[in-house]
């Protein structure tokens, strides 16, 4: 087997490896209280030095605040983390064992960890034919590919078009700024990502919210800024994104040159 019909193989294992892992994280989060979600109330730095003041310990204490989902009742806890949480940030705590651990709360990704992990499977058995010389089940691979892809970003659009997402105007208060990387000899210059943190008003409460959209732009958020967030009105729950028209319009572009492809294979299998 030449280097090029080894190299087919790649995509679809990189795909499939990450699939298969975020599977196996899903199924550990369904677990009951593996994951809870919380919004971070304070963070403390804490540093810890030997005699010989060299530094031994370098963590965050973060307070969390999470509800209990039966009784309804909030409780604290403090997480020590290797990683900087801002007030008011919402948080995922997670207890896949003996280790509880702070993640970002992120909205619901387009792909699910299934379908990754089928569409890198494809891919894998694309290879696989195309290599063999099986050039019909090698199209019927890309065709549910295609297929896949383009049903997936349909529905997505479609399902948060159902949710009837209504658009809160929110006023930028802060920006919180993180060092991703340190200036080296080699590369120059420090990098940063940069996250707006907003208020904003439901049901007469106000909200303060570290969102998780950012830019590795200095002036793309700007104090006194707006910034839109998408309320759930029938869950209540608060989104950073909402209906793209350009996930629809791609989607559809993507079905319909898989359905071409497959009338295409169809017309070589069924005699005339």
């Amino acid at each position: 087997m030449s280097f090029s019909e080894l190299f087919m193989y790649v995509p679809g294992v990189i795909i499939f490896l990450i699939g298969s892992g975020q599977v196996r994280r899903w199924l550990q989060l369904k677990k009951k209280g593996a994951c809870v979600q919380g919004r971070v109330i304070s963070t403390k730095h804490v540093v810890k030095k030997d005699k010989q003041n060299r530094e031994t310990m370098n963590y965050y204490d973060v307070t969390v605040e999470t509800v209990d989902s039966e009784t309804g009742h909030k409780e604290r806890q403090v997480v020590k983390s290797p990683t900087e949480y801002i007030e008011s940030q919402e948080v995922n705590v997670v207890n896949l064992g003996n280790v509880i651990r702070l993640e970002e709360k992120v909205d619901e990704s387009l792909f699910n960890p299934w379908v990754t992990m089928i569409g890198g499977a494809l891919l894998i058995l694309l290879a696989l034919f195309q290599n063999q010389g099986k050039l019909v089940a090698a199209m019927c691979c890309l065709v549910l590919i295609l297929v896949g892809a383009g049903a997936v970003l349909i529905r997505g659009y479609a399902v948060l078009k159902k949710r009837k997402l209504v658009t809160i105007k929110c006023e930028i208060t802060d920006v919180y700024k993180r060092q991703i990387s340190k200036e080296t000899k080699i590369v120059k210059g420090s990098k940063y990502t940069y996250y707006p943190i907003v208020k904003y008003v439901v049901d007469g409460k106000e909200n303060i919210r570290r969102c998780n959209i950012n830019s590795s732009n200095e002036k793309e958020f700007v104090v006194g800024g707006t910034f839109d967030l998408y309320l759930d009105e029938a869950t209540g729950e608060v989104l950073e994104k909402h209906e793209n028209i350009i996930n629809l319009v791609v989607g559809i572009v993507i079905l319909v040159i898989g359905l071409v492809a497959a009338s295409g294979i169809l017309s070589q299998i069924i005699p005339h």
